[in-house]
């Protein structure tokens, strides 16, 4: 068989946490993004700052300092063993926290260029017809910045499907609850299993490549013949 049934496994969980980790980032990334469009606040830079903290660290670097916050002794992980809920990491949800962390830029920042991009008179002529800021918001913004929230959908996912480090040091390698197809890849080669990493490996390829296509090559904005 082309792939096997822990591959198959790895595959499902994989595509499982980054299509939770994307839903979850378009609900808290998109009103960051917004904010971090308007605002002339002398916060922006920082909390910019904070948000694309992740794109220049080390996955190790992000991994461990998240690992230490949602431990026993850290304050994620006091919060959470107070609210009965457990220890986070080493579970599919600690996956889920330390991937909407990992990936946040890859969310706001397209979002944050596409609003940027509206600009100030849709939204002032929005008003003028006695439209709420909220009516505004979804009526006008949103539909405009629509080609920059698929470019951050596709990105966020995409980049959640390739995460290494992070889930190394929050997930660990449990079968069927924590092992994604990076993790699972690495332990065929581990393994000296270099026919099975070939196979899942070129799924992995095959999938970069058809998404990076697909950025490439739609163009809303392109005019036709």
């Amino acid at each position: 068989m082309f792939l096997n049934e822990e591959d198959l496994q790895a595959i499902w969980l994989t595509i499982k946490l980054a299509s939770v980790v994307t839903v979850i980032l378009f609900l808290i990334g998109t009103p960051i993004a917004w904010w971090l469009s308007r605002t002339r606040s002398r916060l922006k830079g920082a909390i910019g700052a904070v948000v694309a903290l992740p794109l220049v660290l080390p996955p190790s670097v992000l991994g461990f300092y998240m690992l230490v916050a949602m431990g026993p002794n850290g304050p994620v992980g006091q919060l959470t063993q107070a609210l009965g809920i457990g220890l986070l990491p080493f579970t599919f949800w600690g996956l889920v926290v330390a991937s909407v962390i990992y990936s946040l830029p890859f969310m706001v920042q397209p979002v944050q260029n596409a609003f940027e991009a509206v600009g100030e008179r849709p939204l002032e002529v929005a008003a003028t017809l006695r439209a709420s800021p909220l009516d505004a918001f979804f009526n006008v913004a949103l539909p405009l910045a629509l080609p920059g929230f698929i470019t951050a959908g596709v990105l966020t996912f995409a980049h959640t499907v390739g995460e290494f480090g992070v889930v190394l040091m929050i997930g660990g390698n449990l079968p069927g609850a924590t092992r994604m197809v990076s993790v699972q890849i690495y332990d065929h080669v581990e393994a000296m299993e270099y026919a099975n990493a070939h196979n899942l490996a070129g799924v992995m390829l095959v999938f970069s490549f058809l998404v990076l296509l697909a950025l490439y090559a739609w163009r809303p904005d392109a005019k036709k013949d």
